[in-house]
């Protein structure tokens, strides 16, 4: 089921509404090389699931690579918000950390995709494990 939630950076900057396509259900994290460094879980929305209240001026673009994928970030805070999906770029993945009411730490298990061997540009494996959080 789609769920509207409000988001926002760190400092607070930039603040979103975002209609998720299946609520936090899509949560997933990716092995690629700009992934793994950044290492936030990532949850699907449509493009025109995003509405900005604040802070949009305040985003900056990053892209490596083939310059397919859009990743922004804050440029105060440097809080990574959101990307469009070089594998689906109908899609934005949103950073779940950014989401009020949710830490990544809330995730028992997210599945890990295959980045390294991104899909357009050979084939991929898909899901190659799972990140498991385990309370003690």
């Amino acid at each position: 089921m789609p769920e509207t939630r409000h988001a926002a950076c760190h400092c607070r900057g930039v603040r979103f509404r975002v209609t998720l396509t299946e609520g936090l259900a899509t949560a997933r994290r990716c092995d690629c090389s700009f992934c793994r460094m950044r290492g936030a879980i990532a949850v699907s929305a449509a493009l025109d699931g995003i509405t900005f209240d604040a802070g949009q001026d305040l985003l900056t673009l990053y892209q490596f690579n083939t310059n397919e994928a859009k990743h922004w970030f804050c440029s105060r805070c440097g809080i990574y918000t959101h990307y469009q999906r070089r594998s689906n770029p109908t899609q934005f993945g949103i950073n779940a950390a950014c989401l009020e009411g949710v830490s990544p730490f809330d995730f028992d298990d997210v599945p890990v995709t295959d980045g390294i061997n991104h899909p357009s540009d050979r084939k991929s494996t898909g899901r190659i494990g799972t990140l498991r959080f385990i309370r003690d």
